[in-house]
């Protein structure tokens, strides 16, 4: 194959249409945009969500609620979940979390709650626990410590 036969791949390339030129061509006169009206000005092009003038949707609608910026977004950890992705006597901060899958981010911190059972010896080391996840650590001989 040499570079003078190459062609593009067929249907890929479509001819321009040239609008405005007599009427001949099917597309003369009023350029297939009709008579008269905000559409058929030079230069139209209208923004998203306008809706011909009238008041749009997201201006009628009451605005409600405020987003704090100052929140922290905490990821939580049940108890449960530690006892089935970790072996006894492993160390278990954000990172391990985040290895064993548990968690995708540490984000603002890492809070362990006490829902179900946890058998292992573990040394836990996140920002907080709920009062049952640190007496369930403790309880299976483990360590609770805070970051």
């Amino acid at each position: 194959m040499k570079l003078h036969e190459l062609s593009p791949a067929q249907g890929s390339k479509k001819n321009v249409k040239r609008v405005g030129r007599g009427p001949a061509s099917g597309q003369g006169k009023t350029a297939g945009k009709g008579h008269k009206g905000q559409k058929a000005r030079a230069g139209y092009s209208r923004r998203f969500g306008f809706e011909g003038g009238q008041m749009p949707l997201q201006r009628r609608l009451p605005k409600r609620g405020f987003n704090n910026i100052f929140a922290k977004e905490i990821v939580t950890v049940n108890v449960s979940d530690l006892e089935k992705r970790f072996n006894d006597g492993d160390t278990v901060d954000a990172e391990a979390l985040i290895n064993a899958g548990l968690i995708k981010k540490a984000k603002d911190g890492v809070k362990v709650l006490g829902n179900g059972e946890l058998t292992k010896k573990l040394n836990v080391k996140v920002n907080a626990y709920s009062k049952t996840a640190k007496e369930k650590i403790e309880a299976a001989g483990g360590k609770a410590e805070e970051v």
